[in-house]
């Protein structure tokens, strides 16, 4: 198996302020674009020509990753002109494999961290004979999620909504977003049209009686969709809690870029990155964020779980919990701000506007 496809086209919008300026698989995680953290873990397994399904600013993927060859793989890019959901954007890119009909092609989302072993999903894909099969993992609470039951011997019986009720749950198995597809079974997906694997290929392949096959694998998973997931993600990377072949320093509590200033007394915890050309000031304390490039921690600032954009500033005392800040925007000294607030691109917070205590 050397080939896969790579679903990189979302335009992630439960990460804005983030992607307003980058698409989602380029956000930086671990200090390089997550995209790379997943090529480097096909590359890995064993895989060589990928495919990337590209969409919302698609002109951004190839410049940065060129052929491919950096990373010792060939890559290849095809832009959807409309978007055309999971299984469309499939399709779409299919053009470009080389597989023969009954050849195996890895299929991942772009924003899955995972600790997947890939060559075991497509070692039971051959052992199985499946037409495809499925990364399931199982989780503590199913709701948000649809369900994929599966019988004694991994064969998938169902696709289930997301359960509206306790007896809607009839297992904790959820599709973790890698596939492997037998190569004549994307050509029969519909060409020129939005379709959604989950919701219409899979049901369908399986009324029409054919076998697709789930293998567990509850090692780590997280998908990367809202901000505060992002940001754990990447802390998590650095910690060395997900694995990654891309991480480009020792795993611990820290990584600094080699640009990156970071004053003696800063003291920066959790799985904290501190981007290219970035800046953290003395007596500032960053636990478990990730400063992209060229932002400024200002003097005795705190910042824990948050994401600070690219040439973004934090100002001189103040407490940041669980935020995001867009690129090139400011936050004034002696401001407070919790959990869930997003700051958007090149907007300004003057000094103490916003504060959740007195301020004396």
């Amino acid at each position: 198996m050397t080939e896969a496809i790579l679903l990189v086209g979302g335009k992630g919008t439960r990460l804005r302020p983030l992607t307003v300026h980058t698409p989602k698989p380029m956000v930086p995680a671990a200090g390089v674009p997550f995209l790379t953290h997943q090529l480097a873990r096909a590359r890995a397994a064993g895989v060589d020509h990928i495919v990337l399904a590209t969409s919302y600013l698609a002109e951004v993927f190839e410049p940065h990753f060129g052929d491919g060859s950096a990373l010792g793989l060939h890559l290849e890019y095809v832009t959807e002109k409309e978007p055309l959901g999971t299984g469309g954007a499939i399709r779409n890119a299919a053009e470009r494999l080389r597989s023969g009909p009954d050849e195996p092609v890895l299929i991942f989302n772009g924003d899955i961290l995972t600790g997947l072993d890939i060559r075991a999903l497509v070692d039971t894909h051959e052992s199985t004979g499946a037409d495809v099969s499925l990364h399931l993992t199982k989780v503590t609470d199913p709701r948000a999620y649809g369900l994929v039951p599966t019988d004694d011997t991994g064969r998938v019986l169902a696709f289930l909504e997301k359960p509206q009720t306790p007896e809607e749950i009839v297992t904790d198995q959820i599709n973790a977003g890698a596939y492997v597809f037998r190569r004549s079974i994307i050509d029969t997906i519909p060409a020129g049209r939005p379709v959604s694997v989950e919701r219409e290929t899979f049901p369908d392949l399986l009324a029409a009686g054919a076998h697709l096959q789930g293998m567990v694998d509850s090692t780590y998973w997280l998908d990367l969709g809202t901000p505060a997931a992002f940001v754990r993600g990447s802390a998590d990377l650095v910690l060395g809690r997900a694995p990654s072949p891309a991480v480009p320093g020792r795993r611990g509590d820290r990584l600094i870029l080699p640009t990156a200033r970071v004053a003696p007394d800063a003291k920066l915890t959790g799985g904290t990155v501190v981007g290219e050309g970035a800046f953290v000031a003395e007596g500032a304390r960053v636990c478990g964020s990730t400063i992209l490039p060229g932002a400024v921690i200002e003097p005795d600032a705190v910042v824990t779980d948050s994401l600070i954009g690219s040439r973004a500033r934090v100002g001189e005392r103040s407490v940041l919990t669980g935020a995001v800040i867009g690129d090139g925007a400011v936050v004034g000294a002696d401001n407070e701000l919790r959990d869930g607030v997003r700051v958007w691109c090149d907007a300004r917070i003057p000094a103490g506007a916003v504060r959740f205590s007195s301020d004396q």
